[in-house]
């Protein structure tokens, strides 16, 4: 199971930087195990081995410290994908490569994909960064008539959902691959068709993802 990738804000100070970065392990491995609010902050510190008072120096309140650790996840995970979808200029191919990595993420990484799920704050906003992808191949993708209008106001929203399902499910059945590849195709199939895309085209592009899982 690889780390938890840790990025601190590049004003702390060595200090804080380590005693955010403690905390933020000590967070990830607490809430693989169950939801932020059965987690005591006092347990947090205590994991991390700083005092409670810097709890508050770096996060405001519980569910910012969740959506930070959950952050940390994504990030990487997003990093994936735009490294999958770096040859790739096909905005459809793109779109589907997105939950490709998704669901491959979630068979090799399911603590992490625990983690992310359980604190998915903000990230179902168009403006979020982390979204930036999505929002410019669906744009694309609308642009060259590819998807119905309707995709224009609701489509990343469809999207993520799709995926968070999808990543969810796969985790909590613990899919082998076959059943998960599978069980992508049809997402895929009923994701692309629902945002527009011509049927044949959809279970082309399917068929094509599933064999990278």
């Amino acid at each position: 199971m690889a780390s938890l990738p840790i990025q601190s804000p590049p004003s702390l100070s060595p200090r804080a930087a380590r005693t955010r970065s403690a905390l933020i392990s000590a967070g990830f491995e607490l809430l693989a195990e169950k939801p932020i609010d059965a987690i005591p902050i006092d347990e947090v510190v205590a994991r991390a081995g700083v005092a409670k008072g810097s709890f508050f120096n770096h996060f405001s309140d519980k569910p910012a410290f969740a959506s930070a650790i959950a952050e940390e996840v994504r990030s990487d995970l997003e990093d994936r994908i735009t490294a999958a979808n770096s040859d790739v200029a096909d905005p459809l191919v793109r779109i589907a490569g997105g939950m490709c990595v998704g669901a491959a993420f979630a068979l090799a990484e399911p603590k992490r994909t625990i983690v992310l799920l359980r604190s998915n704050a903000s990230s179902t906003l168009t403006s979020h960064p982390l979204n930036r992808g999505l929002v410019v191949d669906i744009e694309a993708a609308l642009a060259a008539g590819l998807l119905r209008d309707a995709a224009r106001t609701g489509g990343v929203l469809y999207w993520l959902g799709l995926c968070q399902v999808l990543l969810a499910n796969l985790v909590e059945e613990r899919s082998g691959l076959d059943t998960a590849r599978e069980r992508l195709s049809a997402m895929l199939v009923l994701g692309l068709t629902g945002l527009g895309a011509e049927p044949e085209r959809a279970q082309q592009i399917a068929d094509t993802a599933c064999l990278t899982l």
